[in-house]
């Protein structure tokens, strides 16, 4: 059964382990890259078509939690968003098969309820109109909980929410606070949790008398990436275990600072998101506690060197991203 229960933290997110990632082989080259685990530790991460996931057994009495109309289809219509994010959501090495720690969680939580996971990928804001016309069940796509998002949908947690500033290497930033992003050109995702502490920061600044934050929006990734090797933006924000994967894949950029995705004083947390009052919250977030209580979470945390931002139990509907304040 899922609790409520706040996971606050003192004075500021600044001090959360940042994830570190280290070294890596061509991903055309074997289909292996290496991350660190555990500190101290590493893991050989499989980013081939054939992932031997691991996998769990049904849990009849949570399966009947499900509602009927799921139950009679056999399927759990799942999405994710499209752009590729190495370690959560992207595609192996034959550019087609979605992998990553999202697609992991989500099969095993299919495991659980006794259905076969569809795994749909759409663009970002598609997420969530997709869930809104119920055309997908779930959404498992690094979904920070907000308290605006909680007005149109429920949350079942299941990993913590931790943001990384990501500079081109060698750049002598650091970020721990608003005042360091002041007059800095910013790229960040259009309708995410980050952009919404990005423009947060930018009104403390312009309040306290420094310069705002120059927010930049990209298509892509790649694109995004372009810029900051080209010196056209600063920083770019976005979830630390992508900014971590990529800046230890490439060696051509860092994490300079991270934050919780909730703000100062909440630990932002990572939720498998449906329709409000869809009835899928209670047996989503009992199946995760499930895989919590028998191992199998922390299998799939550790493979893809995610351990750190690893929960205890899965909650429903928790304290999220304050809403924003004028």
């Amino acid at each position: 059964m899922s609790t409520v229960v706040p996971r606050r933290v003192t004075a500021t997110a600044l001090g959360l382990a940042a994830l570190v990632l280290a070294g890596c082989a061509n991903p055309t080259d074997g289909g292996t890259t290496e991350v660190a685990a555990t500190p101290g530790g590493r893991t050989g991460i499989n980013i081939s078509p054939d992932q031997h996931r691991v996998t769990t057994g049904k849990v009849g009495s949570i399966a009947a939690e499900v509602p009927e109309r799921i139950r009679r289809r056999g399927t759990l219509e799942l999405v994710a968003s499209s752009g590729s994010a190495a370690p959560l959501t992207f595609y192996a090495t034959d550019n087609k098969t979605v992998i990553g720690v999202e697609p992991d969680l989500a099969h095993l939580v299919a495991d659980v309820l006794g259905l076969k996971p569809h795994i749909n990928t759409v663009s970002w804001e598609n997420i969530f109109v997709g869930l809104d016309s119920a055309k997908y069940d779930a959404g498992l796509s690094n979904i920070t909980v907000t308290e605006e998002r909680k007005e149109k949908y429920d949350f079942a947690t299941y990993r913590e929410d931790n943001l990384g500033f990501e500079a081109k290497k060698g750049s002598g930033l650091k970020v721990t606070g608003p005042e360091d992003v002041a007059g800095r050109t910013v790229a960040v995702g259009s309708g995410t949790n980050q952009e919404k502490l990005l423009i947060e920061w930018s009104k403390e600044n312009e309040k306290a008398g420094h310069e705002p934050v120059n927010i930049k929006y990209y298509q892509n990734d790649s694109d995004t990436y372009l810029a900051l090797q080209s010196g056209r933006i600063d920083l770019y924000l976005g979830p630390n275990p992508t900014a971590a994967y990529h800046a230890a894949t490439t060696g051509r950029t860092e994490v300079v600072g991270t934050y919780s995705g909730a703000g100062a004083d909440l630990q932002g947390l990572i939720a498998a998101t449906t329709k409000k009052d869809s009835g899928l919250a209670k047996p989503l977030a009992d199946a995760l506690n499930h895989i919590i209580d028998n191992g199998t979470y922390a299998k799939v945390l550790k493979r893809w060197g995610l351990t750190d931002e690893a929960v205890t139990t899965s909650e429903i509907n928790p304290p999220g991203l304050p809403k924003t304040t004028e």
